[in-house]
């Protein structure tokens, strides 16, 4: 008898694969976002997100508070993959 595999119908996503990059390292520069996960911070009482993205040829992930660009993604979840760029507007960061 073939049994289905665990992966097959749990519909559980591992992490986000690539090195990690700083979000200072990716400023003003345009990357292409693949995807985004959203957590519970372990040492405050917010959420981050986790972003996945390419950057000549290779994938990196990011991570940050900002929930500027937290809900920017999630707005715009259904376009992914797009091409982005980072900025910092004053105190916050957002995409462009």
């Amino acid at each position: 008898m073939d049994h289905p595999r665990f992966g097959d119908f749990a519909g559980e996503k591992g992490p986000l694969d690539g090195e990690k990059k700083k979000l200072s390292e990716i400023l003003d520069k345009q990357i292409l976002v693949l995807a985004f996960r959203v957590g519970k911070s372990k040492f405050k009482d917010k959420n981050y997100v986790t972003i996945q993205f390419e950057n000549s040829g290779s994938r990196y992930v990011v991570f940050t508070g900002s929930e500027v660009l937290t809900d920017q993604l999630m707005r715009h979840q259904e376009q992914l993959p797009f091409y982005a760029t980072i900025v910092k507007r004053f105190n916050y960061y957002s995409l462009t």
